[in-house]
């Protein structure tokens, strides 16, 4: 277990994750004050914008002190439950210092899990509650999604494993529909893995239009490649390891560039993409990536491409063509989702899985003050990198599974000043779903508390001419 000994007098006490927790009267009055309230103990930069009529922050710097708390692993806490699933002292700080409430934590029972049916299966809802051996609710507001008690597993079902339903919070799928993809839509999936968000764009562009899925670590984008194949929704998806904040290729929308110049007859071609590779050419191709890595600038390595994506039949020097400054404003995508990194506070599965992980992991990977610095910044540049490779008129949706205000409205505020061709905009088809205003006027935020989802973040932003 976590604590093998009794705290001392000093350490605070335990949170736990489960539902018959006894949350405080002061924990209840900050809920209702919003999870992702404002914290006085954020520093924050001023920088009055008067065309976005928004004050624009330079980005939050959090100060974390772990106090009273003699575990190695910060083991103090608030208060007790009974122990389960303690959060450590260190993340307690780190919800303070951001205004969010600890008793969130507590909801892991009450909330359900999700799945998204693949639409051809739809018919066959009495069979996947047969084999899952539970009752599919219909999520009412988000087509094609249901809901499932929490402690069922769908890994192991063979409804998963024969591509009929996919595991995906119904917070994941209102970010995607958010997008409002039309058949013959150009789509780029800049922050693809682990590939939830990515699949659900491949059922809603069909065989029609095309999808780009990047991503910066190449083996959660194999993931990605991974879940296309099982699904057989690949067709229109070709998937590039790259840097989000840097990558620029444009959709193929014609036969060469728009320069209107033809490649070296000479030239290689793309041939059809397929697994089924020798030794020799896994070989060659291990050592071209290892010498693209060594410089300085790395030029993306497409790791996948579906037959109709149209990849196949391209040089590489067309693939990988320089971009001209405002070819994109005709050239570019379509439609932009940027599902940026975050710390996933909002995800109460992903801070239990620390349990298993340590609690020193969460400190590394989440808590980390220098970190929590880096990200608005990281965060930042996606959301600019994206919209530069978004056509005019068309759509991007910025999303994060934080609760914190440092990693979504500040970062929108500060979006917005940079960029005067940049609109908020309404998304229409969340009349009825279950989630609040965020701190920005037509912005949206799912929390576990009043949407009975993870908790996500949802910007809605168009390219104005």
């Amino acid at each position: 277990m976590f604590i093998t000994q009794k705290p001392p007098p000093s350490a605070m006490l335990i949170t736990s994750f489960q539902l018959h927790s006894v949350l405080s009267t002061a924990y209840s009055q900050a809920a209702r004050k919003f999870l992702a309230g404002p914290s006085e103990k954020w520093e924050k930069k001023g920088i009055l914008c008067s065309s976005a009529s928004l004050n624009c922050f330079s980005g939050g710097i959090l100060k974390m002190e772990v106090k009273n708390c003699s575990s190695n692993e910060g083991c103090c806490a608030s208060q007790v439950n009974n122990g389960d699933l303690p959060l450590p002292g260190a993340f307690l700080e780190f919800l303070e210092e951001n205004g969010l409430d600890p008793s969130i934590y507590s909801l892991a029972e009450s909330i359900p899990r999700y799945i998204r049916v693949k639409p051809e299966f739809e018919s066959d809802i009495g069979g996947i509650e047969s084999e899952l051996n539970c009752k599919l609710e219909k999520v009412i507001w988000l087509p094609s999604f249901y809901s499932i008690p929490p402690h069922i597993q769908i890994a192991s079902s063979q409804s998963y494993q024969l591509g009929k339903i996919y595991g995906m919070d119904a917070a994941s799928g209102a970010a995607v529909l958010a997008l409002n993809v039309l058949p013959g839509d150009h789509v780029l999936d800049l922050c693809a893995a682990p590939g939830a968000k990515l699949c659900m764009l491949c059922d809603m562009l069909g065989r029609t239009g095309s999808l780009t899925g990047v991503d910066v670590a190449r083996h959660r984008l194999a993931a990605c490649r991974t879940m296309l194949q099982k699904y057989s929704i690949g067709d229109v998806c070709r998937l590039f390891v790259s840097d989000g904040t840097s990558f620029s290729v444009l959709p193929f929308r014609s036969k060469y560039g728009t320069d209107g110049t033809n490649p070296e007859v000479s030239e290689v071609k793309f041939a059809e993409w397929t697994n089924r590779k020798s030794r020799k050419e896994k070989r060659r191709e291990r050592r071209a990536r290892e010498r693209n890595y060594s410089k300085p600038n790395p030029e993306p390595e497409l790791l996948f491409y579906g037959r109709n994506s149209g990849v196949a039949g391209l040089s590489k020097s067309e693939l990988f063509r320089p971009i001209k400054d405002d070819e994109p404003c005709s050239s570019g995508y379509d439609k932009v989702l940027v599902d940026a990194e975050c710390t996933h506070d909002g995800s109460i599965k992903h801070i239990q899985k620390f349990e298993s992980w340590g609690w020193k992991t969460l400190q590394r990977r989440v808590l980390d003050a220098e970190r929590t610095d880096d990200l608005f910044n990281l965060q930042l540049r996606l959301l600019t990198n994206g919209f530069k490779l978004l056509k005019t008129g068309g759509t991007l949706v910025y999303s994060t599974c934080s609760l914190t205000v440092a990693q979504n409205e500040d970062v929108i505020q500060r979006f917005l000043c940079l960029n005067p061709l940049a609109e908020l905009q309404e998304v229409n088809v969340a009349e009825k779903w279950p989630c609040k205003a965020g701190r920005i006027p037509k912005t949206l935020r799912f929390d576990p508390s009043t949407s009975q989802t993870s908790g996500l973040f949802i910007a809605k932003i168009s390219k104005l001419p």
